[in-house]
């Protein structure tokens, strides 16, 4: 059946865990981007409009990451008809949180519900894939959680690279998002070259003991190994307004630690329970009112199910 309109929510993803750059990352519940999409007779889709993005996202179906993805799967499914897209933008440009991701996923989840879902959710990847790539690269760090739902490990770009992590049932997040943009291709620019030897032995060991505390659910230890990076958070740092302040302030307010969501400037606190979650939302709000900057904080946790379909008719 193919459906005159269809809206699909995709949420915001925190990536790389501390330690997993590149290949970790988990969807978060709540925030998240929204694609509305509409049959039309001509082929291919076209943006019709743009809410919540303040004039800086492209119109162009070629430079737009809703746009690219809706038209893979068009292209994927052979469809003759096209479709309008309107994009509502939950989620902030360059704060980390996922946001081309989101409406990478948002627009393939709503273009395959309005042909009748001829494609399975995981077969969507590409399609997602090439939407995100118009912005951040050709990676899935973001874009698989944001489809698929939960923790994912994703080590390359193909369907049998990825795999879905259990998600540790008392694990909880707070999230800050300071009124800074930093682009994902700055937060690249300042990565180093090479690495020591003794730097990756450490890395990679880290890695493994947060997929481990992952699969036994033990949340202090996933904090622990997520917290002991000692590449991308020294290269990124400085990009990162009050991050060593808003770490303290978290952990003493009953954090277990505090890393960079994706390319930041969004910090993203591990909490064991629910029972610290307001007194630190509200110390890292604290942080950044000290320094008169504008933030935006969010108690959450992880979105089991990722992307959604919320309507069709």
């Amino acid at each position: 059946m193919v459906f005159a309109i269809a809206e699909a929510f995709a949420p915001a993803t925190v990536a790389n865990l501390g330690v997993g750059f590149d290949i970790l990352g988990l969807a978060v519940e709540g925030a998240g981007d929204t694609v509305l999409v509409e049959k039309r007779s001509e082929p291919g889709a076209v943006i019709l409009s743009i809410e919540g993005d303040e004039g800086r996202i492209p119109y162009d179906a070629d430079r737009n990451v809703a746009s690219i993805a809706a038209n893979a799967v068009l292209k994927q499914i052979q469809a003759e008809e096209g479709v309008g897209i309107i994009l509502k933008k939950g989620l902030p440009i360059g704060s980390g949180l996922g946001s081309s991701a989101a409406s990478s996923v948002a627009a393939a989840v709503a273009v395959n519900a309005l042909f009748g879902e001829p494609l399975k959710r995981h077969e969507l990847l590409g399609a997602c894939l090439e939407g995100e790539a118009a912005v951040s690269g050709y990676h899935a760090d973001n874009v698989a959680p944001a489809l698929l739902g939960g923790i994912t490990l994703t080590t390359g770009t193909g369907l049998s690279d990825i795999q879905r992590l259990p998600v540790p049932d008392t694990l909880r997040l707070v999230l800050v998002s300071p009124a800074v943009e930093v682009s994902t291709a700055a937060a690249r620019r300042v990565l180093p070259a090479d690495v020591s030897l003794k730097l990756m032995v450490h890395q990679t060991g880290a890695v493994a003991r947060l997929v481990d505390a992952i699969y036994r659910g033990d949340v202090v230890a996933m904090a622990r190994a997520m917290g002991d990076d000692h590449v991308i958070e020294a290269a990124r740092a400085k990009l990162m307004p009050y991050l060593h302040e808003a770490r303290e302030a978290a952990i003493q307010a009953g954090a277990l630690t505090l890393v960079i969501s994706g390319a930041g400037p969004t910090l993203c606190a591990v909490l064991n329970s629910s029972d610290a979650e307001t007194s630190v939302a509200q110390a890292l709000e604290d942080v950044y009112t000290q320094h008169k900057m504008a933030c935006v904080v969010r108690k959450t946790g992880v979105a089991v199910d990722g992307a959604r379909v919320l309507q069709t008719n």
